[in-house]
């Protein structure tokens, strides 16, 4: 198995992409960060199979720890509160980029 592009505790941005169609990836999530907390292997991209394509080759699926009030600033529970959100490779972009 090839490496993996990002590592396990590495900071990640969620690419601001808004195409129409089948997307797995939360529109909420879209444009911020996150901390990879699991690799959990490749898999065929659902992205094309939903569309009858062999999904081919495979992405890497990153299991991606969100600060919930980062992602919605009106929340009102605990800072430490986070949601985890599996997103493929082609979906992810170091911090920075």
């Amino acid at each position: 198995m090839s490496a993996s592009r990002f590592s396990v505790g590495e900071r990640v941005k969620v690419a601001t992409r808004n195409p129409t169609g089948h997307m797995r990836t939360p529109q909420y999530c879209r444009g911020h960060e996150g901390t990879v907390e699991r690799i959990c292997g490749k898999f065929p991209n659902p992205e094309q199979l939903a569309y009858g394509k062999n999904g081919l080759p495979a992405q890497t699926l990153y299991r991606v720890r969100f600060e919930q009030q980062k992602l919605w600033p009106a929340y009102a529970g605990p800072a430490k509160d986070s949601i985890e959100i599996e997103i493929y490779d082609h979906w992810l972009e170091p911090v920075g980029s």
